[in-house]
């Protein structure tokens, strides 16, 4: 019978055997280790002997009730953790998700995380001090509220990766952590847009179409450049998006960037959109000997696209503005000539309806206007009713 509390019990063959749990840097997880004697004593001694031999490497705690010996090693700090988590991990993210993860350790997380070692990592009050000094470099640094978000996804994920490797009890960090003004997102105005449209059409080229699309379909920089003529289907009259292409850091590279192309940042990105008869007779005039539409040979640069209309907004004398404002500026015009949220958040590729709403549709002051008259006319029949 096992003597209770103890993990120590004899067995049929007439043995004592101990029990006790340690992590397993082979198999990544908790594994039980048995000692034997002849005595129930024998056993005894033998199995505090193995759990002072762990003792000597390790620096733990009292462990639980069913003997687990937790495993935190005294000479590795938190930042060697973020490492090994990135080292762990990169085969399994894109190359693009690797980038930005190493980057966020690397300019936000490794100068305080190399100050807390690991052995004291859990201990009372340190989740505190690691939350303020998070908090505090965020706020030093006005970090947007949408890169609070990454950093502390990325130190949770840390932190979840040290508690299981080395059995710590770090509690999750709270987020956001800093709140921070959002800004205001504008549109071009209908003044704008009607300069605008007569600035591109005054000298029809490639990039001039390029806008015009992110005008009538509100695709991404990335997702433009990236277009093919196989994504188009001009019987249907709809286009594909599968790609995007996005300039990522290389280490290790004679170029310090590299133009990469590679798949839409989540499934609902993967979308198909109806286009104008308008936009595919503007089409139909670009040549299609070569893949991509806007690119040629290769992708087109997104620079190469920002720089383009940064001087057609220069040539309509309309104050600079970067390209995601087309975006926002389509999102916009489709709430106001009627579309329902449900189909303009699928065109332009959100996994929920929210985003299209809290990122993208502002009513505009017009709108406003026009609500607020319905109301007065309502009003105004009311009053008419009771004269």
């Amino acid at each position: 019978m096992a003597r209770h509390g103890e993990n120590l019990r004899k067995r049929v063959d007439g043995r004592w055997e101990g029990r006790y749990k340690a992590y397993s840097e082979n198999k990544g997880r908790y594994v039980y280790h048995s000692v034997y004697g002849h005595t129930y004593n024998e056993a005894k001694e033998k199995l505090v002997a193995a759990k002072m031999t762990l003792q000597k490497n390790l620096s733990i705690d009292k462990g639980d009730e069913n003997g687990n010996i937790e495993r935190t090693c005294t000479n590795v700090w938190l930042s060697d953790v973020a490492g090994e988590w990135l080292a762990e991990n990169r085969k399994k993210w894109k190359y693009s998700t690797y980038i930005k993860y190493e980057t966020i350790c690397r300019k936000h997380l490794f100068k305080f995380l190399k100050s807390h070692r690991l052995s004291d990592a859990n201990s009372d009050g340190n989740d505190m001090e690691l939350q303020s000094k998070i908090s505090d470099h965020l706020l030093s640094e006005n970090v947007s509220e949408s890169m609070q978000k990454s950093i502390c996804c990325v130190t949770n994920q840390i932190l979840c990766f040290a508690n299981k490797k080395y059995g710590l009890r770090m509690l999750s960090l709270r987020r956001p952590l800093v709140k921070t003004r959002k800004k205001t997102l504008e549109t071009f105005t209908n003044s704008e847009r009607m300069r605008l449209f007569s600035s591109i059409y005054d000298a029809v080229d490639k990039y001039g179409i390029a806008i015009l699309l992110c005008l009538y379909t509100g695709l991404r920089i990335g997702e433009l450049c990236a277009l093919r003529w196989s994504d188009f289907n001009f019987e249907e009259m709809t286009l594909t998006v599968e790609r995007t292409v996005q300039r990522i850091a290389v280490k290790n590279h004679a170029m310090r960037t590299i133009l990469m192309e590679m798949e839409p940042k989540s499934e609902g990105s993967k979308r198909k959109i109806p286009i104008s008869a308008e936009i595919g007779k503007l089409l139909s005039g670009l040549d299609r000997d070569e893949p991509y539409v806007f690119g040629g040979k290769h992708p087109l640069e997104p620079r190469t696209l920002q720089y383009r209309l940064k001087k057609m907004l220069a040539m309509a004398k309309i104050d600079d503005r970067n390209f995601h404002m087309l975006r926002h500026t389509f999102a916009t015009s489709c709430i106001e000539s009627g579309m329902d949220v449900k189909s303009l958040s699928e065109i332009l590729g959100h996994s929920d309806v929210k985003i299209t709403m809290n990122r993208y549709v502002h009513p505009t002051m017009d709108s406003k206007r026009k609500q607020l008259a319905k109301l007065a006319g309502f009003y105004g029949q009311i009053h008419g009713q009771m004269a």
